[in-house]
């Protein structure tokens, strides 16, 4: 059957689904427009895609361990609102999620829709029959993949921030005080020597305007500013920080003690960097009062 891009073009415009979904539907209900946008209600695909422009910044972090312990997979799975994030059946499927994550190793985020949950559905399947269900806008907003060939440490702190942090040597007691400290503390980069050029130039260039504005001498501005640049990087990355448990030891020291080495780590936490719709309450109320 010839399913004309005119079709298509009213259907998706009917119910903001994807040209794919709206395709498929008019194939099985054979060209018939009302017939398809139907099927796409009751299979929650209208409703799903309708939601996916409003903003999702709750949700959770999860962590998946492999048997092994030093491998693990960490999601953010985020939705509107917190209620909907404590419910047991979006924390079931980010828990999910986070499983497919760590047995798949997909290689990006179109790859772990793709994969498939215990249930047999896929990831992206399942979200959707979610959103229908619940109502709000569902999304998985990012993963991570990470293996270490010795410790690894995982801390989740509450349901919001998380962090794997993989180590060579030491014990896996300090892979898990590492992993702490980089939900506590968010790191920007493993060490100085790590740091984009270009980052570090404009840290420079900021510094310096800032010291010249304070009237000191050419030759005491440059002292200065590699001084504060120092201080700076210092506080954007691990190798860097004070420790949290001890502020008189850096990460550096602690691990060089450990006679073990930082291979990497990921930090998540919910919503970051994504911006949230401030709500007018009293206007919120009011439009539903008089039923605008």
């Amino acid at each position: 059957m010839n399913i004309t891009a005119d079709t298509v073009k009213q259907l998706r415009e009917r119910t903001g689904a994807g040209m794919m979904e709206c395709k498929k539907a008019l194939v099985e209900t054979k060209g018939d427009l009302d017939a398809a946008a139907e099927l796409m209600r009751k299979q929650g695909l209208a409703k799903a895609d309708k939601k996916a422009a409003r903003v999702a910044a709750e949700g959770v972090v999860v962590i998946a361990k492999s048997g092994d312990a030093r491998t693990a997979a960490m999601v953010e799975v985020n939705c509107e609102t917190d209620f909907v994030a404590r419910g047991p059946d979006f924390r079931a499927f980010a828990e999910g999620v986070a499983q497919a994550a760590l047995a798949a190793r997909p290689a990006d985020l179109a790859a772990l829709g793709a994969a498939t949950l215990a249930s047999g559905e896929s990831i992206e399947q399942r979200r959707r029959e979610l959103v229908a269900k619940i109502g709000e806008n569902i999304s998985v907003r990012r993963f991570a993949v990470v293996a270490s060939p010795e410790q690894l440490g995982a801390y989740v702190h509450g349901t919001r921030i998380g962090a794997l942090v993989a180590v060579r040597g030491g014990e896996p007691s300090l892979a898990y005080d590492l992993a702490m400290h980089v939900a506590a503390s968010s790191p920007k980069y493993l060490s100085a020597q790590q740091v984009p050029a270009d980052v570090v130039a404009k840290e420079r260039e900021i510094l310096t305007e800032q010291a010249r504005g304070e009237g000191k001498p050419p030759e005491i501005v440059a002292k200065m500013v590699e001084g504060r640049l120092r201080k700076s990087l210092s506080e954007i990355t691990l190798y860097g920080q004070p420790f949290v448990k001890d502020p008189d030891v850096s990460i550096e020291k602690l691990v060089k003690g450990a006679k073990a080495e930082v291979l990497g780590f990921e930090r998540f936490e919910v919503g970051a960097g994504i911006e949230k719709k401030a709500d007018d309450f009293g206007a919120e109320v009011a439009r539903l009062a008089t039923g605008s």
